[in-house]
């Protein structure tokens, strides 16, 4: 289990490095506004690719861990849909921004897991031996949620930006490479505020569990 719980915190901390790498080779995506998706746009998409493929597979690996950790029914829906949102990101790099499938991708990789991290970590400190983790396990799942939460609500405040400067959009529309006068673009640091979250939730776990 220890030698799982090592691949877990390797392969989100080479997830994250990928990332933070995109950001220095590819500085025309304007991390304010640029989803991380759209790298996928530029010239590293292995990159791109190897972020999302390394996410999925951390998340699918903690979710095998796990199993073993929990015996209550909700707990293992829990960890189902860590292991689904593992395949979301998996999907992720597999299906790119300009893919159909890259939508399911996100419905399966996104929203899965804040749900999944808050049944395991109640569930864990239920028993004695997590009473100590409390704050960490709910700490970092709830982070989950906020972070979830600013994102949608940023996206929602572009694409309303979008609509009144009239432009078009849609899955085969690529977005401007400028963001338009008047346009409140912050949704792309907080797409980046989300994956730190999730990928530091997996290394949490894989630390404390």
């Amino acid at each position: 289990m220890e030698a799982l719980s090592s691949i877990v915190i390797a392969l989100s901390a080479l997830s994250l490095l990928s990332l933070f790498v995109l950001h220095f080779v590819s500085p025309e995506f304007k991390p304010s506004w640029r989803m991380i998706s759209e790298y996928a746009l530029g010239t590293h998409k292995w990159l791109i690719t190897s972020f999302f493929v390394l996410w999925g597979l951390a998340s699918m690996i903690l979710a095998v861990f796990l199993w073993a950790q929990v015996s209550s029914t909700w707990a293992r829906i829990g960890v189902l849909l860590v292991f689904i949102s593992g395949v979301g990101a998996l999907m992720g790099g597999l299906f790119d921004v300009k893919h159909k499938l890259h939508g399911l991708a996100f419905a399966l990789g996104v929203p899965t897991l804040p749900i999944g991290a808050l049944l395991v970590s109640y569930h864990l400190i239920s028993f004695t031996q997590w009473q100590t983790q409390k704050i960490v396990l709910l700490g970092s799942s709830y982070s989950l949620w906020i972070s979830m939460i600013l994102m949608a609500a940023s996206m929602g405040l572009l694409i309303s930006g979008f609509k009144k400067a009239g432009l078009p959009m849609g899955p085969e529309i690529e977005p401007p490479k400028e963001l338009p006068k008047g346009v409140v673009g912050v949704n792309g640091y907080f797409n980046r505020i989300l994956v730190l979250c999730y990928l530091l939730w997996l290394i949490t776990m894989a630390n404390v569990v």
